[in-house]
């Protein structure tokens, strides 16, 4: 019962629906954020074959093509072949394996991982933001199709990896003219169901956000919450002395292309 001289206040209307798809938007992603990466294999060098599928020539001589590349251009082209995914899509766990890894440099972010998961028979080519624009999604695809898959179906895991790393280091140094005559135009160059997942998600976060903080007009407090992502890696450059290997602080955004076989 109210007092006299007092009225009664209620929750103004559409509140409280706001509320609740604010805390529902929240909890999302504070899970995602908060979710541990996977048990990823530590970055010992240019070829990590945590997989055990390559032979130790092949091994040896793709580490050399690669060393020889970066050496003259700084791009940083990392193998990677991994046990399992962990109940994970292989664009997810390569683009969060090359950010923990920090593949190619901070300043350009001129890093690849070809990565090959043999138990989900998946391969994909991460690219990293600095060199979307040479090694693009078609070309990295046609790779795929063409050089690397023919040769897993048949057994052969290390001509495959080293037959993507033969077509991967010329494009790198701008020699693409015949892998260009061989790529298709992409019709899934972008997934439409993704792209309209996350606009609805952000233009939720938008209205809530400018619902609680007052419309931006005089409102106080209010602000953004910046929820982190994945690391961008270690930083200061490429080393394989004493030192051991390591990334040099390259980020990804999702560029590249995945097959199977």
């Amino acid at each position: 019962m109210t007092r006299p001289g007092r009225i009664a206040r209620r929750p103004a209307a559409g509140v409280l629906p706001v509320l609740s798809l604010a805390c529902l938007i929240w909890a999302i992603l504070a899970g995602l954020a908060a979710a541990a990466d996977p048990d990823f294999p530590k970055l010992t060098g240019r070829v990590v074959d945590a997989a055990g599928i390559l032979s130790p020539e092949a091994r040896t001589r793709i580490d050399g093509k690669i060393k020889v590349h970066e050496d003259r251009t700084g791009d940083q082209l990392v193998v990677a072949t991994v046990p399992s995914l962990q109940d994970l899509t292989i664009e997810d766990y390569a683009n969060r394996l090359a950010r923990s890894w920090g593949i190619g440099q901070k300043k350009t972010n001129n890093g690849v991982l070809l990565l090959v998961a043999p138990k989900e028979r998946k391969v994909r080519i991460e690219v990293g933001y600095g060199l979307e624009g040479a090694l693009t999604d078609a070309l990295s695809k046609t790779i795929i199709t063409s050089a690397i898959t023919p040769r897993f179906r048949q057994g052969d895991f290390s001509g495959g990896i080293e037959a993507g790393v033969d077509a991967i280091l010329p494009i790198l140094a701008g020699d693409a003219d015949e892998w260009q005559r061989r790529a298709p135009v992409r019709a899934d160059a972008v997934d439409p169901v993704t792209v309209i997942f996350w606009i609805i998600v952000i233009i939720a976060l938008v209205v809530v956000l400018t619902r609680m903080s007052g419309g931006g007009r005089g409102g106080r407090g209010g602000g953004f919450v910046v929820i982190p992502g994945p690391s961008g890696g270690w930083s200061g450059g490429f080393s394989d002395g004493g030192g051991g290997f390591s990334g040099g602080g390259g980020s990804f955004g999702g560029g590249g292309a995945s097959g199977d076989w």
